[in-house]
């Protein structure tokens, strides 16, 4: 892990931030219900953080390996339009959105739990995990929250992006006024 300093600087450049689903976004439970449909739970503190980044004019994304139109479904809501689900290789869709946005390694930020996030936490210029993070996601993550997986570990690292970024006073502000 680097100091908060060093992860400030690098927060300061995230122009996309892309998440991982399962352990993330959620608890990393899976629920499923007598006719053997899934449900997850999402948390609304973590919707609203990334509400507020989009506002900030950073975009959105994610990534994950389990297709589920629950996710789908919770990507829509909160607006996030690039989404790719479904596949253990999560280094081919990250490459495809690098040349979708234009945009460098260097200026996505990326927050996983598990070794099949470990080829992204390793290229991104902002590397996140979870406390509950497999070995192998913190040992290459720059900061790990203070929060768990579906806990609000989303809008923590939201917050942190926007604080870096100096657009958090702007983006609360309608609320606080």
């Amino acid at each position: 892990m680097d100091s908060v300093a060093d992860n400030l600087a690098r927060a300061a450049k995230v122009k996309l931030m892309i998440f991982d689903v399962d352990g993330v976004l959620t608890d990393g439970s899976l629920h499923f219900g007598p006719d053997g449909e899934m449900m997850k739970t999402f948390n609304v503190y973590d919707g609203l953080g990334i509400k507020l980044l989009q506002e900030s004019g950073v975009q959105t994304a994610i990534i994950s390996a389990r297709r589920s139109a629950i996710t789908a479904r919770r990507a829509q809501d909160l607006g996030i339009t690039h989404v790719h689900q479904g596949g253990h290789d999560k280094l081919t869709p990250f490459r495809e959105l690098l040349a979708l946005t234009g945009l460098t390694e260097e200026q996505c930020g990326y927050i996983g739990d598990d070794v099949i996030d470990a080829p992204i936490l390793r290229r991104v210029g902002f590397a996140v995990s979870v406390p509950g993070g497999r070995p192998e996601a913190l040992g290459l993550a720059h900061h790990v929250t203070q929060a768990g997986g579906g806990r609000g570990a989303v809008r923590e690292i939201c917050e942190f992006v926007l604080r870096a970024q100096d657009n958090y006073a702007r983006v609360m502000a309608p609320f606080l006024e």
